[in-house]
């Protein structure tokens, strides 16, 4: 018995010792042997479930935790099961084994924030890492520091949610491009670049101190930074030099598989329908393994939208047909899946079949029609039926009283000449702001566009109501009282009188000029009048007092004097005169019927045709995804190395 408690003795000086080295595959062999002497031990199985943590072997690791369970206990080995679970991407399970522990380590809640952060429920990462760094003081301050700058960029760039000062201050490259993050999710998109180059300049100086470290795992380490900056470039719309920095970064070949997603994904967007070779190749990127738990739901969502539509730029109608539908079953209440589906239908000319697809869904899901309509009333345009157009946009309630939409109304209705329904958009729209903003500029703006419209097309009573309300607004407007005194002058010519009395006298719109002398006057004036001129110009003549009038109109006009025409030998046929030729043109005899109009002339038609309107344009691509806060974010500690028991 002494001899087997010497061997159990040696064999955890072993466990020790390779445990303090690293060597954890030689410590798990020498904790199989104490667990075949000791059948059942609870600390040599404690040590080999770290052991196999430490080896990456988190399913084996897992099995001994459930092969024992009885044996251990929930309490002892609750962080390492959390941990394989989280590890092995069973969030749900992590989650359920975190909260079912009555009270909570450090250790513990660190990795309930891991869990929480890769459920993206931001809100409640956000305050375990506050209460972390409130309550904690330990060496990894600064990672708890980096983890809640992460858990705020992502709320501000996937919420869109105003970020709280928590003075958080930038001294590692980690945090900076955090912050960075932040300000891009808040669209500051010049403040962010400056934000990416001090954090690249912080990760250079950190990571040139170690020796060890090389050129290229600095360049390695500056992916991240770098893609983000290239995202930041094409938001700028600085498309060139964003694809340059984004494929500088495919060729580094990165360890993430998240980032190299991303960035291939960010330059399908940039491609578009164009280099379609390069995409179907950058697109294999966004297929590997561990791709889905790399990045955020938005990220992954914008990847697969923008498969099922360069499947559409590569006519692959079955392939985007499937993708789209895909995509609709998991997102059944988003736009995009059934505006890619409307998009394939028009390259293939199934322009009815697009608008009860597009009808459909704005009947099911109210809450996305306005866009759906705006597609619809798109597809109105490109066939040519622009009544149709403009009574889908008039019955977008978000929409009808914007002055874009206003303006657009007006001006197709204009074209399509129906000046009634053109005057109707103007009074609904001044109704509202009427009654919502009353005498606010916008509302001033729409009544004086409405009274100038209706005066251009002669409907001067209509327009007198709209006049009256303008001229009160400021009385000293003479335009205004000018053109309201006009419009009564046909309809109620007391009125207009009335009106003409508000006008300024003559006195007060005199210039003390006299008429006579500026009417004599030359020289100087006339210099400013013509400019440069004649030579032969006697500056000592008196002017000739009718040079104003048309020459037919002055006294001394006799008309021109009549002479022969000379007969054009020469010109035209040999031999011919012109005079013969005009003969010989059956056109210009009496007898002759007028010519036919040509295909395509005035004469030929009274009606107008429609606006001329390019075939519908795709849905536009989503947002290229950002590279992501999550890239630096700290992953939670292991246990330390330790001697026996203090694992």
């Amino acid at each position: 018995m002494a001899s087997g408690g010497g061997t159990v003795a040696s064999l955890w000086t072993e466990v020790n010792r390779c445990g303090q080295n690293g060597d954890f595959t030689r410590a798990i062999k020498a904790v199989n042997k104490i667990l075949h002497e000791v059948k059942e031990d609870v600390t040599a199985l404690h040590c080999k479930i770290v052991c196999l943590l430490q080896n990456g072997s988190f399913k084996e690791a897992l099995n001994v935790m459930n092969t024992y369970s009885k044996i251990l206990g929930s309490e002892l080995i609750v962080f390492e099961k959390a941990y394989c679970e989280y590890r092995l991407n069973r969030v749900e399970s992590a989650l359920k084994t975190i909260e079912g522990v009555s009270e909570q380590t450090d250790k513990l809640k660190e990795l309930y924030g891991q869990v929480l952060y890769r459920m993206e429920r931001y809100d409640e990462c956000k305050a375990v890492y506050t209460d972390l760094i409130r309550n904690s003081q330990d060496e990894y301050e600064e990672e708890r520091k980096t983890n809640l700058s992460a858990v705020v960029a992502a709320m501000s760039t996937w919420e869109k949610a105003s970020p709280d000062d928590l003075g958080l201050s930038e001294t590692t490259y980690e945090l900076s491009y955090n912050a960075a993050c932040t300000l891009i999710g808040q669209g500051q998109l010049t403040e962010a670049m400056n934000k990416l180059q001090e954090a690249e300049e912080l990760c250079r100086v950190s990571l040139s101190e170690d020796l060890d470290i090389t050129e290229e795992d600095i360049e390695s380490e500056l992916a991240v930074i770098h893609s983000q900056m290239a995202y930041v470039m094409q938001l700028q719309g600085r498309t060139e030099v964003a694809l340059q920095l984004y494929n500088q970064v495919i060729k580094l070949k990165p360890s993430d598989v998240g980032l190299l997603a991303v960035t291939a994904n960010n330059i399908i967007t940039i491609n578009k329908d164009q280099n379609v070779f390069d995409s179907k190749k950058k697109v294999k990127l966004t297929n590997a393994d561990g791709v889905e738990y790399k990045l955020a739901k938005k990220q992954l969502q914008a990847i697969e939208f923008n498969k099922a539509l360069l499947a559409m730029y590569t006519n692959q109608a079955d392939q985007c047909r499937k993708l789209s539908s895909g995509l609709q079953s998991q997102n059944p209440g988003h736009p995009r899946p059934v505006l890619i589906q409307v998009a394939q239908l028009c390259r293939e000319k199934q322009h009815s079949k697009a608008m009860e697809l597009l009808q459909c869904f704005a009947d099911q899901h109210p809450e996305s029609a306005s866009g759906i309509k705006l597609t619809m009333a798109q597809l109105y345009l490109t066939q040519g039926h622009v009544t149709k157009a403009c009574d889908i946009l008039r019955s977008i309630d978000d929409f009808k009283h914007k002055q874009g939409m206003i303006s657009a109304l007006v001006t197709m209705y204009n074209h399509e000449e129906d000046i009634d329904s053109a005057i109707d958009v103007f009074s609904q729209a001044i109704q509202h702001y009427q009654s919502e903003q009353p005498g606010s500029s916008i509302h001033l703006a729409l009544v004086r566009e409405a009274a100038d419209f209706k005066l251009k097309y002669g409907r001067k009573k209509e327009a007198i109501s709209d006049l009256e309300q303008l001229w009160k607004q400021n009385t000293n407007d003479i335009h205004t009282l000018a053109q309201l005194i006009s419009a009564y002058s046909l309809v109620d010519q007391d009125k207009a009188k009335s009106l003409s009395k508000h006008l300024p006298s003559l006195e007060s719109m005199s210039f003390n000029m006299d008429v006579d002398e500026l009417e004599n006057s030359h020289g100087d004036l006339m210099l400013l009048i013509k400019g440069k001129l004649p030579k032969n110009y006697d500056q000592t003549a008196n002017p000739d007092q009718e040079r104003w009038l048309p020459m037919r109109e002055r006294t001394y006009y006799r008309g021109r004097k009549k002479g022969k025409k000379k007969e054009q030998v020469g010109k035209g046929t040999q031999g011919a005169t012109s005079g013969a030729a005009s003969d010989l043109d059956a056109s210009k005899t009496a007898n002759s019927p007028p010519t036919s109009p040509r295909p395509g002339s005035a004469q030929a038609s009274a009606s107008t045709s429609a606006p001329a309107a390019s075939n519908i344009v795709p849905p536009r691509q989503q947002k290229p995804a950002t590279a992501g806060p999550g890239a630096r974010k700290k992953a939670p500690q292991k246990k330390k190395k330790g001697g026996k028991g203090g694992w």
